[in-house]
């Protein structure tokens, strides 16, 4: 029976009351080159995504990273019967203990996952529709493991909100802008008093300046820098080094070298002088939103001024003149994310079984996940917790 009968009959069987779904056909690819067209289709005015799902970001991942790690691309696509693609969902598939499980491509390395959707299908989609992507996905995966989905996008809601869902481990701190509003409405006052003090110190560097990293000589110079501070920085907070990862560095360097319109697909701010880098920040934007991935700063006594903070100002102010709305720095609460976002946008997990295998992983996932949450939220606990782990780790 092909996918499209199976959901013929499915439809059939669903009772009269139930609304038509609009996806008349789902198509399930293995393969990055034949998603490609269609994919970069849903990249275009008209469709709703997170920058995170762009192909020219996830492609290199799925290459260099989730192939080293046995993912494989399980790509869907939904289409109306019009054959018009109206979601595409950039999964990978994994197997582990006998469990098949499909994940958003990205792994570590995306804040937000999301589908990319028709924008006036995901203003609709009901849960006929969800029911009609979901049910021949059980063939071939038991578990979708869907984390880390913002419950909106540029003002209009994640249609998998409608699926069952908790918040996640971390919230992630936001930064709201007005756009074109004056500057003390991003960053107060006396606060840029402070940085600028700081920055007296740094101005004084022959050929100190802030700027965007525009040509490849440029991108490929500051990356070199970053793997090589990078792990110096880590292996001081006695943090594991995700960068060095099998094909981290090659995923990175490909998303900071694909163009995007003016920019990149990874975008590379520096405050630099002629003789270093003093700090690099790189992110994503859309023109409504900018979200940083990573960065890093010197090792030299220049650290002791605070680049990665006048470095954010700069950031924050190029964006917030360009219109944007929000900026994000990503999950996890360092104290330098409180001095610029003072609030936290909730983010959601989805474990969604779909075979009754899949019913035991879900409950597992959701439970751990429910479990470090609850840890997280309660700092003696979580202090214990790590105190316990050095102890004996």
């Amino acid at each position: 029976m092909t996918m499209a009968a199976a959901m013929q009959s499915r439809t059939a069987e669903a009772p009269a009351r139930s609304k038509a779904s609009r996806i008349a056909r789902v198509d399930i690819l293995s393969d990055l080159g034949e998603a490609e067209a269609v994919w970069r289709a849903f990249e275009e005015p008209g469709h709703l995504f997170t920058p995170y799902q762009r192909f020219d970001l996830l492609g290199p991942w799925q290459r260099h990273v989730g192939a080293h790690e046995g993912a494989r691309p399980f790509i869907v696509v939904a289409r109306d019967a019009d054959r018009q693609p109206l979601l595409l969902l950039p999964l990978s598939l994994r197997q582990s203990h006998g469990v098949r499980t499909a994940c958003f491509m990205g792994g570590k390395h995306t804040t937000f996952n999301m589908g990319l959707w028709n924008t006036e299908f995901a203003g609709e989609a009901s849960t006929a529709d969800l029911d009609a992507l979901l049910a021949p996905l059980g063939a071939h995966v038991d578990v979708l493991a869907l984390t880390q989905q913002p419950l909106r996008w540029n003002e209009q809601q994640n249609p998998f909100t409608a699926l069952p869902r908790q918040s996640a481990i971390n919230g992630c701190p936001l930064l709201t802008m007005e756009p074109g509003g004056p500057p003390a409405s991003r960053i107060s006052n006396s606060f840029r008093r402070r940085l600028k003090s700081k920055e007296k110190k740094l101005q004084t560097l022959a050929g100190y300046r802030y700027h965007l990293a525009t040509t490849d000589a440029d991108v490929t110079r500051l990356l070199d820098w970053f793997f090589r501070v990078k792990p110096a920085r880590m292996a001081e907070q006695k943090l594991p080094n995700v960068f060095a990862e099998p094909g981290v560095e090659q995923f990175v360097r490909s998303a900071c070298l694909a163009p995007r319109g003016e920019g990149r697909i990874i975008d590379i701010h520096a405050l630099e002088c002629d003789d270093e880098v003093i700090a690099i920040f790189a992110g994503v934007g859309d023109g409504q939103r900018f979200s940083m991935m990573f960065n890093t700063y010197t090792m030299s006594e220049h650290a002791r001024y605070s680049p990665g903070l006048i470095l954010m100002r700069y950031i924050i102010d190029r964006y917030g003149e360009r219109g944007y709305r929000s900026l994000d720095l990503g999950i996890g609460s360092d104290d330098y994310k409180r001095m610029f976002c003072k609030h936290d946008e909730d983010i959601f997990d989805s474990f969604v079984p779909l075979t009754s295998r899949g019913k035991l992983a879900a409950m597992a996932m959701s439970s751990l996940s429910h479990g470090k949450r609850l840890v997280k939220q309660n700092q003696m606990l979580f202090d214990l917790a790590r105190r316990l782990r050095q102890a004996f780790g």
